[in-house]
């Protein structure tokens, strides 16, 4: 279609597009292997954040504080090119897909430490001064008792923070990670028609993304039925 001598059809091209689909696909299993690995790493680390953020020692506090204030104050990019060019000078060597799972594992663990210090605040105290009475421990109360109320005020923020990370993997083609953004570079500069594939990697994305808020929902509704 030309409008006002503007070849609209020439920012598509759709047989380029499905020739190239096979292709541009197999990074998909690097781009979802970097992200469900970041986001566990993520998990785990967040939770001892968020626990140690809102402890009452001081040696634990401001440790947490300021790591989840440097991660969240700088960008993913430079905190990867810090892991995989940087550390080289001091000895220390990473793979490109081991330095993309570390940089966005630690960098995810930031933002779901506040959510999971958010989320844990927002519990009623008196489940605590509850289990308390009945002589819990303190990470037995937690595992049980609140831990499974938080979670379900936690996954709608959390599976943003993924739904992110699946998006951000697309900045680990700058240290060569074979993901899907790296490859649809690799095509674009191949045949000279950068848009086409721009856009057919963003076709891409959308329908993973929209994947992932169906589990949501479902995990929502688990998580609701006694509410």
């Amino acid at each position: 279609m030309n409008l006002g001598g503007f070849d609209f059809g020439g920012l598509f091209d759709p047989v380029l597009a499905w020739e190239s689909l096979p292709f541009v696909l197999s990074g998909l299993p690097a781009t979802m292997l970097i992200s469900f690995i970041s986001m566990g790493v993520g998990l785990v680390l967040g939770l001892f954040l968020a626990l140690a953020r809102g402890s009452n020692r001081l040696i634990l506090r401001w440790p947490a504080r300021i790591y989840i204030s440097f991660m969240r104050g700088t960008p993913i990019l430079v905190f990867l090119f810090i892991l995989y060019f940087g550390l080289p000078v001091v000895g220390i060597e990473f793979t490109a897909m081991v330095a993309a799972c570390v940089g966005f594992g630690l960098n995810s663990a930031a933002y779901i430490a506040e959510i999971d210090r958010s989320s844990l605040n927002s519990i009623d105290h008196g489940q605590w001064e509850s289990a308390r009475a009945l002589n819990m421990p303190y990470f037995k109360t937690l595992r049980i008792v609140i831990l499974p109320q938080a979670t379900r005020i936690a996954i709608p923020p959390l599976t943003n923070v993924f739904m992110d990370i699946v998006k951000a993997t697309s900045l680990a083609a700058v240290i060569t990670v074979p993901e899907l953004f790296q490859k649809t570079q690799i095509v674009a500069g191949r045949e000279f028609d950068a848009m086409t594939m721009y856009i057919l990697v963003a076709l891409i994305y959308w329908p993973v993304c929209i994947l992932i808020s169906f589990f949501q929902d479902r995990l929502e509704e688990r998580y609701s039925r006694f509410v």
